[in-house]
């Protein structure tokens, strides 16, 4: 194919030049108004692959865009370089895990820099940096002594293909993790967490003032899980041991005909009746070594799926005896463990009580008719004593009062949120800073010895524990408090705790004595236009909400900073042979080949035209016949602002009507391309000015010739409304035509004149059998389908019409339409 330029080799000058010019670096102390436009914490996986190159592409053309108007724009990069892949490699290839890493940055890096994203490089930003390192775990020392970080046992889910730790939502909904796709199991644990469940009304009120995506905050509010209620003590009989419940329908309880407990419940052991303990015991191995998304599904029997324990609880609404069961779907980290059973009013209780023969009470009155299962209707309540005859939120309060009154219960609120789990039983990751000590416990590193770094000379083996517990010299230490021997915490850190402040880090990436520079990041955050997957709707976004927050009230950042990201875009996933195009699939496209031969201007170009950046697309056998499309768009507009198109360098001539509606056309298109990249709908702003470019052709073209001076103001302006696109051959264009020095970059964005985008009014003659029935206004601009429809909805014509289809329709827009009966 000939090119009308050579991209690769416009691309890598103008790679140079900005960066010997320091092109996108910004200083604190900027007078402009402030903007921050950040994508997501990338993992250094190895080159760009086409979902880097899509998401970047995005993120830089905001940057320029904002740049150019009149904003002090804020776009920085860094690597989350800690995790698995790069333990694993260790594990497979004897290539260490910071070498490994180190390689795939400069790899990556490279790949950025040739799509010619502006990234202020100063303030780089890499997790396994030591100053990176040393802050997460001033940060985690202040957690420890404000009570937000603590260790426990705890079941926990373990994924034996990563031989790690998982957090909850790091296993997917069918049980498996997220990275190797496999089973993940439950073991016993003594694990580090932080303490978000804190923070969870906070997080849940404020989702609603936030400009993201909805979904992304219906993901949040559900995964938070805010349940109101009542919690109240029953007791076991023929035992001094109390079963708490919390239920969300405390007005049903007179309808309570069981208990049911979760397998893991502390008080399972000391309940079972002797002659049941065989049974039960085996049960709760059984349950505990199912996946709990197996645990919590409603398919299937239940027939096999609980046990009685041969106890009994005392119902305190009626004081009537109850059996107490297990069941696998209980699970003890929500609520309490025990759930009270009420048949009549719980489908799962229903089919339980159905598979067991237990007993079914009603409390509230179905509708008459009514031959269902569980009723979950409002009503008034029914065999309650002093609650009939109440609907549901009458009695329910009614039902709360009266526990507390008696002393039995209280209202509460429920999450179905956890405190996070941080612990991961890996090497490359940031250690956590306590050691054990014989005589004083648990003991944080003292904040002069941090940071407490990785050790290079460990061995990897799939052992299933860190490697750092079989380094001698890492693992042996003595305590900060008495100076006698202790012994390192060995886990490291959860990496999503890195990526949950790097953005509050970016705002000031020197400061020496603190995590993060306060100043910096009030003059900065939070963050305007935050960029990414919606895969991180939970993870990522959740624990930097919660971070921002804990950072402010202990002092280490803006107390007055509550959100991290004022708006956020997701973008959508590429699919190939439709599964997700990702390194762990093995189906990537990498960009250099293109890079190398149509140029990063046409790949980028490709990117923001082929569908709404919001939706997924599939990379099919005709995409390169797309991108090669894209390359000749950026060819036709080099020809035109060379001018070597025929007609385009114009000439010397008096205004005339075509002028004019150039100049028209031109203003339009400001306000169009404007418009759309502030909606995010990217695609139509290509198209728009691809269209104009066909416009400036046919100009040039036309019987006239193109007019000098309007040509190149139009010309001028379609390059400015493509420069964020298109940097590269839009910076070059600008030079050659503004004189040496010339940055495009630098240039105000246009700005449409409201004169010249009011539409012409013309009036058009509508007739009926050819007789004039009406005239009308409309646009100087209307198609047939506009004429058409606006002569349709002249009464005068409707009128002519009465009620019968026209047989015929002729429109010559702007001025005639004539309907024939």
């Amino acid at each position: 194919m000939n090119f009308a330029y050579d991209a690769p080799e416009v691309e890598a000058r103008w790679q140079a030049r900005w960066a010997e010019e320091h092109a996108f670096e910004v200083a604190n102390d900027d007078p402009r108004p402030a903007f921050y436009v950040l994508c997501m914490y990338p993992y250094p996986s190895g080159a760009a692959h086409q979902g880097h190159i899509r998401n970047y592409t995005f993120g830089d053309l905001n940057a320029r865009w904002r740049t150019m108007q009149g904003y002090s724009v804020l776009s920085p990069i860094g690597f989350d370089s800690f995790g698995l892949p790069a333990e694993n490699a260790a594990i497979k290839t004897g290539t260490h895990p910071r070498t490994f890493t180190d390689a795939r940055i400069a790899e990556l890096s490279s790949s950025l820099r040739r799509l010619g994203a502006g990234y202020d490089w100063r303030r780089l930003v890499k997790s396994h940096d030591p100053t990176y390192m040393r802050f997460n775990q001033v940060i985690f020392r202040h957690f420890l002594e404000a009570g937000l970080a603590y260790r426990k046992k705890a079941p926990v889910n373990w994924c034996p293909g990563c031989n790690t730790v998982l957090a909850n939502e790091q296993v997917r909904a069918d049980g498996t993790c997220e990275r190797s796709g496999d089973l993940v199991v439950k073991r016993d644990l003594e694990q580090w967490f932080f303490r978000i469940t804190a923070y969870a009304d906070d997080l849940l009120a404020d989702l609603d003032a936030l400009d993201w995506p909805e979904r992304v905050k219906v993901m949040q509010r559900n995964w938070i899980g805010r349940s109101e209620g009542a919690q109240f003590e029953m007791g076991v009989v023929g035992s001094d041991q109390r079963i708490e419940v919390f239920t969300t329908r405390p007005d049903t309880a007179f309808g309570m005909t069981f208990v049911v407990l979760a397998p893991e419940h502390p008080l399972v052991q000391s309940i079972t009746e002797p002659e049941r303990r065989a049974a039960v015991t085996a049960f709760i191995e059984r349950a505990r070594q199912e996946p709990e998304f197996e645990r919590q599904s409603f398919e299937g029997s239940l027939d096999k799926r609980g046990i009685f324990t041969g106890a009994y609880a005392v119902n305190p609404f009626n004081c009537q005896e109850v059996p107490i069961y297990l069941a696998d779907y209980v699970l003890m980290g929500y609520g309490t463990g025990a759930i009270m059973a009420v048949p009549g009013q719980d489908q799962r209780d229903w089919e339980f009580a159905q598979a067991y023969g237990l007993h079914i009470v009603r409390t509230v009155q179905p509708p008459e008719g009514w031959d269902g299962e569980a009723y979950t209707g409002e009503g008034p309540a029914i065999n309650s004593e002093w609650l009939d005859g109440l609907g549901v939120k009458e009695a329910k309060e009614r039902a709360i009062a009266w526990l507390e009154e008696h002393g039995m219960g209280r209202r509460t609120v429920q999450y179905r949120l956890r405190d996070w789990l941080i612990s991961r039983q890996r090497y490359w990751g940031c250690p956590i800073p306590v050691v054990y000590c014989p005589v004083d416990g648990i003991v944080a590193v003292p904040e002069e010895q941090l940071p407490v770094l990785l050790p290079d000379d460990v061995q990897f083996l799939p052992t299933g524990e860190s490697p750092l517990r079989y380094h001698e010299g890492f693992l042996h230490t003595t305590c900060p408090r008495c100076g006698g021997p202790a012994e390192r915490e060995t886990d490291t850190m959860d990496t999503f705790v890195d990526s949950s402040w790097y953005f509050l880090r970016f705002c000031d990436p020197w400061e020496t004595e603190t995590p993060v520079d306060c100043q910096a990041a009030m003059r900065w955050m939070p963050v305007d236009q935050y960029i990414g997957g919606i895969e991180h709707a939970i993870l990522h976004l959740l624990y930097a909400r919660f971070y921002t927050r804990a950072l402010g009230d202990m002092g280490l950042g803006p107390q007055s900073l509550k959100e991290p990201f004022k708006r956020l875009f997701t973008q959508g996933m590429i699919r190939m042979d439709g599964t997700k195009m990702s390194k762990s699939k093995g189906n990537l496209i990498a960009p250099e080949g293109y890079f190398d031969s149509v140029g990063a201007d046409a790949l980028r170009i490709f990117h923001l035209f082929v569908g709404p950046p919001a939706d997924d697309f599939d990379w099919t056998d005709q995409t390169d016949d797309v991108i090669d499309g894209c390359r000749h768009f950026l060819d036709r507009v080099w020809r035109l602002a060379t001018g070597e198109a025929e007609g385009s360098a114009g000439v010397d001539r008096e205004l005339t009507t075509a002028d004019y509606e150039l100049t028209r056309a031109t203003h339009k298109l400001v306000d169009r391309v404007t418009r759309e990249l502030e909606r995010w709908s990217y695609n139509t702003a290509v198209a728009f000015l691809r269209e104009h470019t066909n416009v400036l052709y046919r100009y040039a073209q036309s019987g006239d010739g193109a007019r000098q001076a309007t040509m190149a103001h139009s010309v001028d302006t379609l390059l400015l409304l493509l420069a964020p696109m298109a940097p590269h051959v839009t910076a070059e264009l600008w030079e050659r035509r503004q004189g040496a020095g010339a940055r495009v970059h630098a240039e105000p964005w246009p700005v449409a004149d409201p004169a010249l985008l009011s539409e012409e009014l013309v009036t058009l003659v509508v007739q009926v059998n050819g007789r004039l029935r009406d005239k009308v206004e409309v646009p100087a601009g209307a198609s047939a389908e506009d004429v058409t429809a606006a002569a349709l909805a002249s009464p005068k014509v409707a009128a002519q019409l009465d009620g019968h289809e026209p047989a015929r329709i002729v429109a010559r827009p702007p001025n005639l339409v004539n309907i024939v009966l």
